[in-house]
């Protein structure tokens, strides 16, 4: 495992680990069938892109992938069919619906169909239930993928101070309680655009993880000399993608540092297929 020493933490390097490591363990188990289903409406680009590369992964290590796309137009009942259709379905042990759906469409009701099982998206009302109440189920990807990088370099977390800034229940919420967790045992202060002196507060981090999408916000003045700074926030703007975080002028400053792109965003398909091999063994199939 390498050690933090003033890094660049590369997400693709840890991507491509922990995909070599789920292919290992399909293979030896004699690759049995384990299957992730996505369910697409409408035509977004993006969307589409994201999908296709789901795919694509899983069946680079030995997954099989069925794709559900419906147009733009589907109503309600149609696409709650499509969903329901799934859940029953006893050979798809993964089920994930690419959000945001079409805005006539109502995203909870469809997502809250998916069980804790099957969830490995890990974004339904079952799913941050269990979270929260520390049972097994299926965490967030992009939480779990920062998880894994800290893991992966090595970063000391037990007695730490961890500062989330942004307080999303795709993100920031159950990053949150993941610190918190006995065997990571950071201690979390979850800080949001009303956290009073935020610079102040962000500067008392050990680890300090941004995730507001708020382009270059956390600047040199926010890190305390030797943090560890995880940048999870994504902007698009004219020169390209751009993070939460002054790159140029944090890294110099941190112990250890995510880029972006390049960070957190490569690892969260990864993140999505170890949570569909531990569906399938919840299931019951042995791997």
């Amino acid at each position: 495992m390498a050690q933090a020493n003033g890094i660049i933490m590369d997400g693709k390097v840890v991507r491509d680990a922990l995909l070599a490591g789920l292919k290992d363990r399909i293979d030896a188990a004699g690759g049995p069938g384990i299957t992730l289903a996505t369910v697409l409406v409408g035509d977004d680009a993006p969307s589409r892109t994201y999908v296709g590369s789901k795919h694509k992964q899983a069946q680079s290590v030995g997954m099989k992938s069925v794709g559900v796309d419906m147009p733009a137009t589907a109503t309600q009942a149609e696409v709650e069919s499509a969903v329901k259709k799934l859940v029953d379905d006893a050979t798809v042990h993964g089920i994930l619906v690419q959000i945001p759906l079409p805005a006539h469409l109502n995203e909870e009701a469809v997502l809250d169909l998916i069980p804790a099982v099957k969830d490995v998206d890990g974004l339904t009302t079952a799913s941050l239930g269990r979270l929260v109440r520390g049972l097994d189920g299926h965490v967030g990807c992009t939480p779990l993928g920062v998880m894994r990088l800290l893991e992966y370099y090595g970063i000391t977390t037990s007695g730490k101070r961890a500062v989330v800034v942004g307080r999303s229940t795709l993100v920031g919420y159950p990053l949150s309680i993941l610190l918190a967790r006995k065997g990571i045992d950071c201690t979390v202060t979850l800080a949001h655009s009303r956290t009073p002196n935020l610079a102040a507060v962000c500067r008392e981090a050990d680890i300090l993880i941004s995730a507001t999408g708020m382009a270059r916000s956390i600047t040199a003045e926010f890190v305390r000399p030797g943090a560890c700074v995880i940048d999870v926030g994504i902007s698009r703007t004219e020169s390209g993608i751009v993070g939460d975080v002054d790159f140029d002028s944090v890294k110099d400053i941190a112990s250890a540092i995510t880029p972006m792109p390049g960070g957190t965003g490569v690892m969260t398909v990864a993140c999505l297929l170890e949570n569909t091999l531990s569906a399938a063994r919840m299931q019951g199939v042995a791997v």
